[in-house]
């Protein structure tokens, strides 16, 4: 099965063009990951072909076995001569990236756990950012002045070396055996040449030069590029040169007759031209399958977004747009299913794609009222228009406590010192946004009610069936309750003299429960220094007299 090379090529440029002209405008964090997660795909792509050459591999070893294709034996050194090549290159370009990893790091001579930095629970190179040492030791040389060639020069060269000596391998075993295989002298030199001109490994030695200010390809490529841009640069070097690999092995495989079809380990990718959007903006991408095969029929493959089943075009990809609307994070979920045209089994796989939507304004409100009320969760929307949802922090100042993330904070209040306000400050990236200031209040003082009722007449049947006093809060928006810390009764009977009873809590005890138990028409019934404790109160706030009359 032959591996593409234009459509993963062109998809790889056009994400380097996007990311360069971001890079030349802010270095931000988002930039940051946007290069971060290229890397990461790079090495994610080398992992499939390398899971299809195996196959390829095995499958032409098999192949083999049989009597009558005994002339076709010389395949498999040159296959095996050519996979330890790639294998040299990939480990030099490794222990490369490992040295400037660790140069940015802590450069204790080993990529470690102290080469990386704890950001937003994520664990983040440290040097990922950094220009100078890439400059120095991939452009300037050792000497820092670029007297002596830096390793940038090297891995040009070593480029150079290993895409002729892999061109020479396959080259020299047409020459040997192409009589052999069958093959005329015009089908060795086609190819041959097709070869050498399809390998998608290779250097461009012209471009740089239009390029005033460029002394060099290394200068061209890495000068001061920080080294988040340098490593997937490099792992994209090592992504082509398994691309030509597949390649030259495939090309061995069809030399003997064999033809391997596996479609494994496709992964849908989501080509956005922004990942931060204001709501009502148009957000476009593409759509396509990694590791597209252009032997495939886009008729085996089924590409959804969100659920939305998209057109594919004979290149694997399919344009999709959506409008933003509300604010914060935003996930669209992606499916695709590819159907082997051989056998007729299908792979699925999935994958998703996270983009950010701000608003026109930026503005911390409260949720219910303008005030944070003490002992009650006050929920917050922070709102920063341009500015990542995840960059955002906010602190409460030193007499409130908060939590959240994103957009929406829950704020409990309790009683400033010195004033009744307090200010939620919002920054992000080091940066003041907005200080907004906010009253601090107790909650309302409740009102005690029995039966239903504040006082006034009350049927005897009714009175007697009270189990205590409550503490109502009324027209308070927020999930709170008062309670009853204590009461006295004081009863008036008719014709008899009045009795006075303390009673600690809400709920009628003691001698309080005896003194309502003889109610009777004509009594009169009067509930004195009630006292309730609500969240956030120090001590008990009191809430005056009830008076009830028995008929």
């Amino acid at each position: 099965m032959s591996i593409p090379k234009e459509p993963r090529q062109l998809m790889i440029n056009i994400m380097y063009l996007v990311l360069m002209a971001l890079l030349a405008l802010n270095v931000s964090a988002e930039v940051m990951n946007a290069f971060t997660t290229l890397d990461r795909g790079n090495q994610n792509s080398r992992q499939t072909v390398d899971a299809q050459l195996e196959t390829t591999v095995r499958g032409l070893k098999e192949l083999l076995k049989d009597d009558s294709k005994a002339k076709f034996k010389p395949l498999v050194p040159a296959a095996d001569a050519i996979q330890t090549e790639v294998d040299n290159y990939i480990t030099y370009v490794d222990g490369l990236r490992n040295q400037l990893i660790d140069e940015t790091g802590n450069q204790d001579g080993i990529v470690d756990d102290g080469d990386r930095v704890e950001k937003h629970g994520t664990m983040v190179l440290k040097g990922l950012k950094n220009k100078d040492v890439t400059t120095r030791m991939l452009v300037l040389g050792p000497d820092g002045e670029g007297g002596e060639p830096g390793l940038g020069a090297e891995l040009k060269q070593r480029t150079i070396e290993t895409r002729q000596r892999l061109i020479d391998l396959y080259s020299e075993l047409l020459n040997k055996y192409g009589e052999d295989f069958d093959r005329t002298e015009e089908e060795v030199n086609t190819l041959i040449q097709s070869v050498a001109l399809n390998m998608p490994f290779n250097i461009d030695d012209t471009e740089w030069q239009n390029e005033s200010d460029k002394t060099s390809w290394e200068d061209f490529k890495f000068g001061h590029m920080p080294l988040a841009a340098v490593l997937p640069l490099m792992s994209q070097m090592q992504s082509d040169l398994k691309v030509s690999e597949a390649n030259l092995i495939n090309s061995l495989n069809e030399l003997a007759g064999g033809k391997v079809v596996e479609v494994d380990n496709f992964f849908p990718v989501f080509e956005a031209d922004r990942s931060y959007v204001i709501g009502g903006e148009k957000l476009n991408a593409k759509v396509s399958v990694g590791a597209f095969s252009s032997a495939l029929d886009p008729s085996n493959v089924t590409l959804k977004a969100n659920g939305q089943r998209l057109n594919i075009g004979p290149d694997g990809k399919a344009d999709f747009s959506l409008v933003a609307s509300g604010s914060g994070s935003k996930t669209i979920n992606l499916e695709v299913a590819v159907t082997n045209p051989l056998t007729g089994e299908t792979k699925t796989g999935t994958n998703t794609f996270q983009y950010e939507v701000g608003s026109r304004s930026v503005a911390v409100s409260a949720d219910k009222m303008n005030v944070f009320y003490m002992g009650v969760d006050n929920p917050i929307t922070v709102s920063a228009a341009g500015v990542s949802s995840n960059d955002v922090r906010v602190s409460f100042g030193d007499a409130i406590s908060g939590s959240g993330s994103g957009t929406n904070y829950v704020v409990k209040g309790v009683r400033p010192t010195g004033n009744s306000t307090t200010d939620v400050t919002v920054t992000a990236g080091g940066q003041l946004l907005g200080a907004f200031p906010f009253r601090v209040k107790p909650i309302p003082d409740p009102v005690p009610t029995m039966g239903g009722q504040q006082g006034g007449d009350i049927p005897n049947s009714t009175f007697r069936a009270q189990k205590g006093v409550f503490a109502e809060l009324k027209n308070f928006d927020f999930d709170a309750r008062c309670d009853i810390s204590g009461f006295q009764v004081f009863y008036i009977p008719a014709r008899e003299d009045p009795l006075l009873a303390p009673n600690g809590g809400g709920a009628f005890s003691g001698q309080a429960a005896a003194l309502i138990g003889r109610a009777k028409p004509g009594d009169n019934y009067t509930f004195k220094n009630i006292k309730a404790k609500c969240p956030g109160d120090a001590a008990s706030r009191d809430l005056g007299t009830m008076s009830f009359t028995i008929r």
